[in-house]
């Protein structure tokens, strides 16, 4: 080949390209329109772990679709007050939310079977369940009744009991105790004799403080500690049995839901995964050093006492079934939780269990 026929060849073949990606650029922008939604989210900016998950998810959308699908999240009270969020994105006031189902248990206790429930499963077979036990698609058959359509999009892992004023030495120390406690855990805690109250996270240090209530749950270390709860209620208890493994949901509008392309679709699938993986890990990071810090400025770690654990696991059981017997779809969905449940401990009491409870040994013991 001549330089005069390679020159013309390969000025053809750039023109042709060029005039390829010339006509590729439009062709995808008419595939991609610019969508964007408000997203009210059910926390303060303040809980930068549980409000962040929403801007992990908000990020990871627009950076896949080069900007075109935006989520603007909102913090509690800019649009919607943090507990009326799922109703505001049902009426469709609101495109989205990010929050807790248990939230609204009092429209339907099946909310609650999207979050945690006493002595429900823990984060990893939370995660277990939603991916591989048809738990998503369960919850959205429930959803689509309210309008919505729902995915996991975070979890803090197991909770703290909460702090309290006085120590809780047995089953006789609850009665009368004004506690702040959410979901669908106040109505299993009111059968061991507890008045259940219900107060937004910004009110219960006052609360604590001047005695209006006597104790008050609110997340783990991390979160705990920036509400300094440990200076008026010295006295930090675990487990928090109601909230083994709480999973946060982006619940969106159904209606608004099929009007995005399937691709926007899956995107908005993978933020919630995304949120849902990154949450239960800054947590876990941040978590022990919060931990220690809180025991250095006063706090008293306790364990509940066995008597406590058990009376509540039989007051969960009793009123699972008080609420199975009036609402099949609850029943239906606490059964393939259980079911889950059952073979999960059975598998987790061997390997993992035992490779846990001997490091713990090694941390006690100093060589670590």
């Amino acid at each position: 080949m001549d330089r005069r026929s390679f020159l013309t060849k390969a000025a053809i073949g750039g023109t042709v390209a060029a005039g390829a990606t010339a006509l590729a650029a439009p062709a995808i922008a008419q595939d991609s329109p610019s969508v964007t939604w408000r997203v009210t989210s059910s926390f303060p900016k303040a809980l930068d772990t549980i409000f962040g998950a929403a801007e992990t998810m908000s990020k990871f959308v627009s950076e896949a679709t080069d900007g075109k699908f935006t989520l603007q999240v909102f913090p509690a009270g800019e649009l919607v007050p943090g507990l009326e969020a799922a109703d505001a994105v049902s009426s469709g006031t609101v495109e989205a939310c990010h929050t807790v189902p248990y939230y609204f248990w009092g429209k339907d206790p099946t909310y609650a079977l999207g979050a945690a429930v006493p002595f429900g499963l823990n984060a990893r077979m939370m995660n277990a369940w939603w991916y591989y036990g048809g738990g998503i698609d369960t919850m959205n058959e429930f959803y689509a009744t309210q309008n919505l359509i729902a995915f996991p999009a975070g979890n803090t892992g197991v909770q703290m009991a909460g702090w309290y004023r006085k120590e809780i030495n047995s089953l006789a120390d609850l009665q009368g105790l004004k506690m702040r406690i959410g979901g669908f855990a106040g109505k299993v805690i009111e059968k061991l004799g507890v008045v259940p109250q219900q107060i937004p996270g910004g009110d219960i240090y006052p609360a604590l403080e001047k005695g209006t209530i006597d104790a008050a749950e609110w997340v783990g270390p991390y979160d705990d500690e920036k509400l300094g709860f440990y200076k008026v209620a010295p006295y930090y208890y675990y487990p928090g049995w109601w909230e083994g493994g709480p999973s946060i949901a982006t619940m969106i509008n159904l209606a608004k839901w099929n009007e995005l392309p399937k691709n926007y679709q899956a995107i908005l699938k993978t933020g919630c995964a995304l949120a849902n993986t990154d949450m239960l890990a800054s947590y876990d990071w941040k978590n022990p050093t919060a931990l220690k810090t809180l025991v250095a400025g006063g706090a008293q770690l306790r364990p509940l006492p066995q008597d406590v654990l058990s009376a509540a696991f039989d007051a969960a059981k009793a009123t699972y079934e008080e609420v199975s017997a009036t609402n099949e779809t609850f029943k239906k969905i606490k059964a393939s939780q259980d079911a889950f449940r059952l073979d999960a401990y059975l598998n987790a009491q061997l390997a993992e269990y035992n490779y846990d409870v001997f490091m713990m040994a090694q941390q006690q013991a100093g060589k670590l």
